[in-house]
């Protein structure tokens, strides 16, 4: 698994909130009660304070899976 510093946030056009990764990635950080409990993103209190915290990094994980699975042999054509 792949945890990657929040290093700042930005909205996208439907104004959703976007988490600038150190890795370079970005990822949602959505607050939409009952399926995602963030109330931290709607405030610039909340945001500062989740600056520097980490969040896992879906594509960094399936780029570490695909290597694994390439170095394994496995998945090759």
């Amino acid at each position: 698994m792949s945890a990657q510093p929040i290093t700042g946030f930005h909205q996208d056009e439907a104004r959703h909130w976007i988490a600038s990764l150190a890795c370079g990635h970005t990822q949602h950080v959505r607050h939409d009660p009952p399926w995602q409990l963030r109330p931290w993103v709607v405030t610039p209190q909340g945001r500062a304070a989740m600056l520097g915290r980490t969040l896992r990094c879906k594509l960094c994980d399936a780029a570490e899976s695909s290597a694994a699975t390439t170095a394994s042999g496995h998945g090759a054509a």
